[in-house]
Parts: C-alpha cells; structure tokens; sequence
C-alpha cells in the first residue's frame, strides 16, 4: 500500500470554485449592462441636423436665384437680387424722391399695419 498520505485539495477546490463564481456573475453583470444600456441620445441627431440645414440652404438658394410669387393676391413677387437691384438703380437714378415714396408704398403694401386693438370692456364690478 501507499505510504504517503494524499495531499489535502479541498482548499485548491473552494479557491477555483469562488474564483469561478465571481468571474461568472462579473460576466453576466457585464452582459446585462451591455444589453439594458439605452442608445445614446440623439445618435442620429447630426445626421437629421445636416439634411436639415442642406435642404434649409438649397432652399434659400433657390429664394435668392428664381423670381416667384410670395402673395397673388396682393400681387407681391420676388426677384431676383439683380434684379431687384437693378430696377432700383434706373428707378432712383432718374427721380430719388418718386423712388423712396414708391418704396414706402410697397413695404406698407408688403406689410399692412396690424389692425388696432379692440377696445375694453368694462368691468361688471366697477
């Protein structure tokens, strides 16, 4: 028979089985932190911001370049800047007073002074 007694493993056993124990709950606290964490907040934020501020120039662009109407009923246009620019210049260079008197007229055609406010009520109490 053996002589030697056998050496003692149950302390090797508890240290791997603890050791094994947290590298598990380490890995599934990982695992669930990864998968419950939320998407950053505006991810797509740039990406929406971009086409937004794309379309917002091309259409600019386009106000500024192609003449248009903005109001048929008050028979409001937009022009070009050259030409806009140029049709004040004829207009000012021949008579500069009948050209400011004309562009009064039109800004307060563009834009109608608000109507004035209704008056007060008085209160049943007084």
């Amino acid at each position: 028979m053996n002589s030697q007694p056998e050496p003692n493993r149950a302390p090797l056993v508890y240290t791997i089985g603890i050791l094994g124990s947290f590298l598990i709950v380490a890995v599934l606290g990982w695992a669930i932190h990864r998968y419950t964490q939320p998407a950053p907040l505006g991810e797509d934020r740039a990406a929406v911001r971009a086409k937004a501020l794309a379309e917002l120039r091309a259409a600019e662009a386009e106000a500024l370049s192609t003449p248009g109407w903005l109001d048929p009923t008050k028979g409001l246009v937009r022009l070009r800047i050259e030409d806009a620019m140029s049709m004040i210049e004829r207009e000012w260079g021949q008579n500069p007073a009948a050209g400011r008197s004309n562009l009064i007229a039109r800004a307060e055609k563009a834009n109608p002074p608000p109507p004035p406010k209704a008056p007060e009520k008085p209160s049943q109490y007084e």
